[in-house]
This record gives structure tokens, C-alpha cells and sequence, in this order.
């Protein structure tokens, strides 16, 4: 009896303390993953806020180039496809939309000397810098979620127990484009010099 015992007893052993590991590595990949989500809402967040801003720059804009509709209407597309995406993936392809159309509207500006020292548009102009920023910080925030927890659950044996819950890997990084890096860069309040000076109209 006492044999059989103690068989019984070792796998009881066996059992609980398997069955605190899984606990404890389920609890965590949770709480990683929960992580992950925290981090993307901040994303989603400034992305949104980012969007908010732009009817209001195009439509200074338009008040001193309004033959520039082309760029206009590109914005206004990419804007409305960053709005109406809704899962990582496609707002993050939205994104990356959005900060072409975005690029090629600043870098309009530089042509309207009037536009830049309007004040609407100036701090039209500090809001979406402040706001790419704040993209910027928050992009590294998930990244690093995201890569802490697709760590985590790649070992053994939190592979298996994460497997198990229904845990997998996600790929879903959010890496900053070309155009994105150089949007937060444009700086209008500050004077920028002419390849050549207008020639003055002669005095009659």
C-alpha cells in the first residue's frame, strides 16, 4: 500500500507543480499581450488625433493654392482610408498612406511664402509636429511590447502553453516609413532662403 502511495503522491507532485507553471506562463503571456494591445490603443489614439487635424491644414491650404487639387484630393483619400481601417494592419498601411499624400502637401507650402506665415496654419503646423511625435513615441512603445511578448512566448516551454491558450506569434510591427521621419523635420516658422530671388518688376 505504501508503494502505491507514494507513486500517487509523487504525481500529485508532479501535477500541482505543472499545473503552477502553466498558471504562471499563462498569466504572463496574457499580461504581455494585453500590453501589446495597451500600447497599440496609444498608437490608434494619436493616429486618430493625426487624422483630426488634416481637414483642417487642407482647408488652409486651399485658401492660397487652390489649383494644387490633386494634392488635395490624395490627402483626402488617404484620410478617409486611415479612418474607415479599423485592425493593426490596415491602419498602419493607412498610416503609411497618409504620410506620402502629407509630404507631398508640405512640401507645397514651401511655394506660398504667405501661407507660412499664417498663423491658423502655423499652429495647425506645431499641433500635427507635436502629434507626429507623440506617434513616434508611441510607435516604440508597441514595438517594444510587441517584441517583449512574441520573446516570451517563442521559449520553452511558454511556447507550449501559449500554444495551448490559443497564443501566437504577431508580426504586426509598426515601422516608420521615409515620409514619416521627415514630416515631424518641417519647420515653417523658420525663414528658408530662395534658390533665386524674384526679379523686382521695373518702376515706370
Amino acid at each position: 500500500m505504501k508503494k502505491p502511495l507514494i507513486g500517487l503522491l509523487i504525481v500529485v507532485v508532479i501535477v500541482v507543480i505543472l499545473g503552477g507553471m502553466y498558471i504562471s506562463i499563462r498569466n504572463s503571456t496574457v499580461q504581455k499581450h494585453e500590453a501589446v494591445k495597451e500600447s497599440w490603443s496609444e498608437v490608434d489614439v494619436q493616429i486618430t488625433r493625426r487624422a483630426d487635424l488634416i481637414p483642417n491644414l487642407v482647408a488652409t491650404v486651399k485658401g492660397y493654392a487652390q489649383h494644387e487639387q490633386t494634392v488635395f484630393d490624395n490627402v483626402a483619400r488617404a484620410n478617409a482610408a486611415l479612418l474607415n481601417a479599423h485592425t493593426p494592419q490596415d491602419r498602419m498601411a493607412a498610416n503609411n498612406q497618409m504620410d506620402g499624400a502629407l509630404g507631398h502637401l508640405l512640401a507645397l507650402v514651401e511655394n506660398y511664402p504667405q501661407l507660412k506665415a499664417n498663423e491658423n496654419f502655423l499652429e495647425l503646423q506645431d499641433q500635427l509636429e507635436g502629434t507626429e511625435n507623440r506617434i513616434a513615441v508611441a510607435r516604440r512603445r508597441y514595438n517594444l511590447a510587441l517584441r517583449d511578448y512574441n520573446a516570451y512566448i517563442a521559449m520553452v516551454p511558454n511556447n507550449l502553453v501559449a500554444g495551448w491558450s490559443g497564443f501566437s506569434r504577431d508580426n504586426a510591427y509598426f515601422e516608420s516609413t521615409p515620409a514619416e521621419q521627415a514630416v515631424p523635420t518641417v519647420n515653417f516658422g523658420a525663414p528658408t532662403p530662395s534658390p533665386q530671388p524674384a526679379t523686382p518688376a521695373p518702376k515706370h
